[in-house]
């Protein structure tokens, strides 16, 4: 781990271990909304472009090196309660560099004013949309961080039981795949993770559930039936509270006769991926995701 890293955490830490824990919807959202003016500008010769999908707001991004005919679904994390693709942009002109392919990173709607299975929803209509406009399925993949990451395995079983053609491939980050925290790292993790903490976890299930059972497969894919879902990639860092959701997503992938890689990086905090501008390792692991979606797609 560098140097770099580990002050990361040490940063991450102080940040938000002195939240309050009373704090609101509100409060997260005004938090991360003032995180986006941080994030850097695209590169020179990265486009991006706002997209209607079928009435799902989206940016569209393309890199010098991307193929017109090579796309990407991307789902951003925020508790499903915030988040955007501005927050992300420093995220996906990489991802859309490193994998050679355009990415459609998705505005979907919010909880608790929209609650499941609305994100959901949105991200079938913008893969119906992504088919509609011409988009080949063996030259998509889908690829999802946080709670994002748990949409992208809700959305490929959706698809599934849709009988909708499914993407190529599929990467999950950091991925929280269980809305009713049974993993046994959200224990053992508890003092390590700089990032996350169980009673945040629980009011944004909560949010989010809006009363639905958080056993139910569309929501926590963790309890959905794996078989026939496309090639899968997963990262987590070993001092997640979320690293157990990862394994047993992979475990239970596997099981299912799926092709699945599962990652886990020594002490790399909740979404490191977001910090590329500050650590090697982030930068590292986009090499990864780029790598894995150019070999299938």
């Amino acid at each position: 781990m560098s140097l770099r890293a580990e002050l990361l955490r040490l940063g991450l830490r102080r940040f938000f271990k002195r939240r309050s824990r009373h704090e609101t919807v509100e409060h997260w959202r005004r938090r991360l909304a003032a995180a986006e003016r941080f994030v850097p500008d695209f590169p020179p010769g990265t486009q991006t472009v706002a997209v209607n999908a079928d009435g799902v707001k989206a940016d569209r991004i393309t890199s010098p090196a991307g193929q017109q005919d090579r796309h990407i679904l991307f789902l951003h994390g925020g508790g499903f309660v915030a988040g955007s693709p501005a927050l992300y942009r420093g995220v996906t002109w990489r991802i859309a560099a490193a994998a050679q392919a355009c990415v459609l990173a998705i505005d979907y709607r919010l909880a608790p004013e929209h609650p499941f299975p609305a994100a959901l929803e949105d991200a079938v209509t913008a893969y119906r949309w992504l088919l509609t406009d011409g988009a080949d399925p063996r030259r998509i993949a889908v690829i999802g961080d946080s709670v994002g990451g748990g949409l992208t395995f809700s959305l490929l079983v959706k698809l599934r039981d849709q009988g909708v053609f499914s993407p190529a491939a599929a990467v999950a980050l950091s991925s929280w795949t269980d809305l009713a925290l049974t993993g046994p790292s959200v224990r053992l993790n508890a003092a390590a993770d700089p990032v996350l903490n169980v009673e945040d976890l629980k009011k944004l299930a909560a949010c989010y559930l809006a009363g639905t059972d958080a056993r139910n497969p569309h929501a926590s894919p963790a309890y959905a039936d794996p078989a026939r879902l496309p090639p899968t990639l997963i990262q987590v860092g070993s001092d997640e509270i979320l690293r157990d959701d990862a394994r047993h997503m992979a475990e239970r992938l596997r099981t299912a006769g799926c092709e699945v890689e599962l990652e886990i990086w020594p002490r790399m905090p909740h979404g490191w991926h977001l910090f590329a501008p500050l650590i090697p390792e982030a930068h590292q692991a986009i090499k990864r995701i780029g790598a894995f979606v150019r070999n299938r797609l």
